[in-house]
């Protein structure tokens, strides 16, 4: 799926500067607010759904390649991470429904869990 696809059905909030979101693919999401398994579990590619919006969230994506984040819950990004998403052009989406919420929509939607968690589902 599109990345644009993505913001216009789940009426998400973009943070960041406009880019080619018509050619972001997304195949695959990962959900969680703690670092330390986004790192050790999120494909390189996929869309983040967290309810984090520190400085952090920009450097996690930036090492695994995650174009775009959607922050739930309403929750903000200070200048500073949206300064740093632009420059590392990662894409911050806000929207104000709860991440299980995010989720289900995004599975809905076509957007499956990782391949290592494929074989239980």
């Amino acid at each position: 799926m599109i990345l644009q696809d993505v913001i216009e059905r789940l009426q998400l909030r973009v943070l960041t500067n406009a880019t080619a979101f018509n050619q972001v693919h997304i195949y695959q999401g990962y959900v969680s607010d703690m670092l330390s398994c986004v790192v050790a579990g999120a494909p390189n590619g996929c869309v983040w759904v967290t309810l984090l919006a520190h400085s952090n969230i920009v450097a996690v994506a930036t090492l695994l390649e995650i174009p775009a984040i959607i922050i739930t819950e309403g929750a903000q990004p200070d200048e500073t991470t949206l300064a740093r998403a632009n420059e590392m052009q990662i894409a911050l989406l806000s929207t104000p429904l709860p991440s299980f919420e995010v989720v289900g929509r995004l599975w809905q939607m076509g957007i499956r869990a990782n391949n290592r968690m494929s074989e239980f589902l």
